[in-house]
């Protein structure tokens, strides 16, 4: 009888996806949910047959450099993959795979809600309620932005914009405007009622929220720097559920302690899981501990698809989610 093939889960995963993993292979699970480190992805490397990964594990050359390499597959848990050194995964002859399309819904929904919460005060409300300070309702009292009506700049153009710009649009009456290098045709763009722009500085200058949805890579890296940010209107709010390094931390801080923008709602960090102190302390912030595919139905979803990866690429047929 064949072994079956050993996978690394690095971290925990939905009940029903380790049980269903465990049925096709051999699953060591990480039951204590803590990232492996340097030194334990390196043993999985040399112990595995494959790795299920996740946005925490740090995959560099140095840790892909581990000797003798048993791994042939890193099943990506998630669609971003910028924490994983795809080049060296290449040079030795590692498939990597990741799960798109199955957390569209789920991050469109978190990156509207914190639209809505940056805009309307929701955090600092909260706030002034749970520490006893609220005195009852006035008329002058925490007044926020309406969203109906104003316009939405999307930076990026893919799956997620596009189910963001459906709801802002049929569901705010939002004027949406994009730009994204490779748009999606006429006919998809008016479907969903947005303009396209032919520059990143058009997007910013025009819109009153401004939503990132660029893939990390060395090029969007600080996309949203001290001159870009000095782009926006005064009275604009910056809404991140892509990547955190696609935004200059300390030029955000800056941009929010001096009243360049009015606000901005975060799921993601430049130093996940690290939060720069200035942030934590300013009211005109929403920060969320990066949620946007963190339901129920999402994760197992996931998980299914980056297992069905793993089935694919073990049964010797083609991954359709591959990325190297």
């Amino acid at each position: 009888m064949t072994a079956r093939p050993t996978v690394v889960v690095t971290r925990r995963l939905p009940s029903v996806v380790e049980d269903e993993l465990a049925q096709d292979f051999d699953a060591r699970l990480n039951r204590d949910d803590r990232p492996l480190g340097t030194a334990g992805l390196q043993e999985a490397l040399r112990s595995a047959d494959a790795l299920l990964c996740t946005v925490t594990d740090r995959i560099s050359a140095e840790v892909l450099a581990a000797e003798p390499l048993r791994t042939r597959m890193l099943a990506n848990f998630g669609v971003g993959f910028n924490h994983i050194d795809t080049a060296a995964a290449q040079a030795r002859g590692i498939a990597v795979s990741n799960t798109p399309d199955v957390l569209t819904e789920a991050t469109a929904d978190i990156a509207m809600t914190l639209l809505l919460m940056v805009s309307r005060r929701a955090g600092e409300g909260e706030r002034h309620i749970r520490c006893g300070a609220w005195t009852g309702w006035r008329p002058t009292h925490m007044l926020g932005t309406q969203v109906s009506g104003k316009t939405l700049g999307l930076i990026g153009m893919g799956r997620i914009a596009r189910a963001v710009a459906k709801r802002a649009h049929h569901g705010f009456g939002m004027k949406v405007i994009f730009h994204d290098p490779f748009p999606p045709s006429p006919a998809d763009a008016a479907a969903l009622g947005a303009e396209p722009r032919d520059g990143l500085e058009q997007v910013l200058e025009e819109a009153d929220f401004v939503s990132l949805h660029c893939p990390a890579t060395p090029e969007t890296r600080h996309l949203m720097n001290r001159e870009r940010l000095a782009r926006m209107r005064r009275s604009a709010f910056l809404i991140n559920t892509a990547r955190g390094d696609i935004v200059d931390e300390a030029a955000l801080v800056e941009a929010l302690a001096d009243g360049t923008i009015a606000g901005a709602a975060l799921d993601v960090y430049e130093r996940e899981p690290q939060v720069s102190p200035e942030l934590l302390a300013m009211e005109n912030v929403v920060l969320f501990p990066h949620l946007g595919s963190a339901t129920h139905e999402t994760r197992i979803a996931m998980g299914r698809r980056a297992l069905e990866n793993l089935r694919l690429f073990f049964s010797g047929a083609a991954l359709r989610d591959r990325v190297v």
